[in-house]
């Protein structure tokens, strides 16, 4: 069995993630290409997971790919987690990854809206308000959600008694997650943005208008297999843990999509047993050193559940929260070292976790530089802020 050394992984994570000056792009979708999908969560974090990976692209071509090209197109999909996808991939993520979430949300709002008191029938429930939500949609074009709300009264309350309600101790709009359920389902899309990139503002559209087409959705077997398959081309080798986090799905579910794509095993330097396409065995090329900075809940910091041949496990703590959320990330030479943040004037400023070296420093203060020119004074406010983000020490 072929062994992959932890060196070799980072060279075909920074490579592959167009996280050196060498790889980088000078397209949205390609960036996006490169590391399967965009994580959404945070508005913001689609363009500054573009700024990091290319050269001469704008945020104004990031809205362009994201409102009128429309090549690049958010869904909920894996782990309840919002994306940027290619479009061309959308037919495989809506059979699968999204269709799972789609399901999962469909029984917690059902049960939360019949434990809540609105209605005696959750499933009858939900199937008046989503034919309610599409009629309005196709006659209306683009709303906000409280616009949506307040056309659709069945849909304008709140539940207590549920999970949702017992964490933010006061009843819930359910609105919110009735939209995010149909956006699961691939029947409404989050479209333009109500207000600035770094806001989460979206208004809601019919994903058939919003595309100008009705592709196709895959079988859930062949939709997983094709997520797989890009994921190891992007990320590989990863282990089967890595696969059935990233997805979000079950061991079977992998372990079939492995098959489907005629994965090959090889060896880890930890000893663990990692996956790769069959016509990408051969040894990754050495790269350089190279500095990036990249934003909170990346998808290269999120792409794997085992993450020691990329971080140091002592480190986890400052760049991870308990949910698994992290923060914004420095990295050198494939490597976590730290953090950015910004100053009350826009400034970029790295925070590192040891001293990486003379080099490092410079290449990362250049990256610094360089990621500020492009915010342009703009600061970015995020929710997911590492302990190491915030200067807390740990104990």
């Amino acid at each position: 069995m072929r062994v992959v050394t932890d060196i070799e992984r980072r060279a075909r994570l920074v490579r592959r993630h167009a996280l050196a000056p060498v790889s980088r792009v000078t397209d949205p979708v390609a960036v996006a290409e490169s590391v399967v999908c965009l994580h959404s969560t945070e508005p913001a974090s689609v363009h500054l997971a573009v700024a990091a990976r290319s050269e001469g692209v704008s945020a104004a071509d990031v809205d362009a790919a994201l409102y009128d090209d429309r090549s690049l197109v958010k869904q909920l999909a894996m782990r309840r987690t919002l994306f940027a996808f290619p479009r061309d991939l959308l037919p495989a993520v809506w059979g699968s990854a999204s269709a799972r979430v789609a399901e999962t949300e469909r029984k917690k709002i059902g049960k939360d809206v019949v434990v809540g008191g609105v209605a005696e029938d959750g499933d009858a429930w939900l199937a008046e308000v989503r034919e309610e939500v599409l009629a309005l949609l196709a006659t209306a074009g683009e709303l906000a959600a409280k616009q949506i709300r307040e056309q659709v009264p069945i849909l304008d309350v709140k539940v207590s008694g549920s999970p949702a309600s017992e964490r933010w101790g006061a009843p819930v709009n359910v609105a919110p997650r009735v939209l995010s359920w149909l956006g699961a389902r691939a029947e409404v899309v989050r479209g333009r943005s109500g207000g600035h990139w770094r806001t989460s503002r979206p208004l809601w559209t019919l994903m058939t208008d919003w595309l100008g087409e009705s592709p196709t959705t895959w079988p859930a077997e062949k939709g997983y297999a094709e997520l797989v398959r890009r994921w190891l081309a992007r990320f590989g080798p990863g282990t089967e843990a890595d696969l059935v986090w990233w997805l979000g799905s079950t061991k079977s579910a992998v372990r079939q999509a492995l098959a489907e794509v005629d994965a090959v095993a090889v060896s880890l330097e930890d000893g663990g047993t990692g996956w790769l396409l069959p016509d990408d065995l051969e040894p990754e090329p050495e790269v350089a050193p190279s500095a990036a900075l990249l934003p909170t809940l990346d998808p290269t910091t999120m792409g794997w559940k085992e993450r020691g041949f990329y971080l140091d496990p002592a480190d986890r703590p400052y760049h991870f929260d308990t949910a698994g959320n992290a923060g914004t990330t420095a990295w050198w030479a494939g490597r976590i070292v730290g953090c950015w943040v910004q100053d009350d004037d826009g400034r970029v400023r790295v925070i590192l976790r040891g001293d990486p070296g003379r080099a490092a420093r410079k290449a990362l203060d250049a990256e610094a530089a360089r990621l500020t020119e492009w915010l342009d004074g703009q600061v970015i406010s995020t929710i997911y802020k590492s302990q190491l983000m915030k200067g807390v020490p740990l104990p």
